[in-house]
């Protein structure tokens, strides 16, 4: 079913709120997650010497964004919430733009790599398609996306109170090679379980 116009601005609005409500507790249940797996990912495949440019779409709170920065990049955060984009000012001391991920504003061909860690599941299926177009379009030649999201059966939906699409690999594989990205690796999270207690789905993609 396509969603309306008014059905997408119900999503990022509910959705935000969500977030912008319980931007404490997200911050104290994720601060101490370890994702070095993921930040490594990303940073293994970007070509050229460093320091690179870096986005962190749906930086959250700034936990990830402060590592970026820490090992010397500039990086960058994007996110919707407020709140979330005002601790992740003061956490990391990077540049933060506040954007809808459906009225994205990008630059083009600025990044040297996107780092969007549990975050592109938010967008609904439908406005999938636009948004990695967009951020094939802010990537620079060779430029390498990172994208972490949670597994599934294509199905999507409202779940306590946020929006999300659940993906298998192939469906995902799919959204990627559409918008001209190109599969480098992808692997499944957390690492040294059976696939079956791995719900996170991890996988690095180039620009041409």
């Amino acid at each position: 079913m396509k969603l309306s116009p008014q059905d997408l601005e119900k999503i990022s609005k509910l959705t935000l709120q969500h977030y912008n409500q319980r931007c404490g507790d997200f911050w104290e249940g994720t601060r101490h997650h370890d994702v070095s797996q993921n930040i490594a990912a990303l940073l293994q495949y970007l070509e050229g010497e460093p320091p690179y440019t870096l986005l962190d779409f749906g930086c959250g709170p700034g936990r990830d964004l402060k590592v970026f920065a820490e090992l010397g990049h500039r990086a960058v955060g994007l996110d919707g919430a407020a709140q979330f984009a005002e601790m992740a000012r003061a956490h990391s001391g990077c540049e933060i733009w506040l954007q809808d991920f459906l009225k994205l504003d990008l630059p083009h061909h600025h990044f040297d790599g996107v780092f969007a860690n549990a975050v592109l599941f938010h967008v609904p299926s439908q406005e999938l398609p636009s948004v990695l177009l967009q951020l094939h379009a802010t990537l620079k030649p060779r430029g390498v996306l990172f994208s972490s999201n949670p597994r599934g059966n294509n199905t999507e939906g409202w779940n306590g109170g946020r929006y999300g699409a659940y993906y298998d690999l192939q469906t995902w594989q799919r959204y990627m090679s559409d918008a001209g990205f190109i599969e480098l690796t992808h692997y499944y999270r957390p690492s040294g379980l059976p696939q079956a207690e791995q719900p996170w789905l991890a996988s690095v993609w180039r620009k041409p």
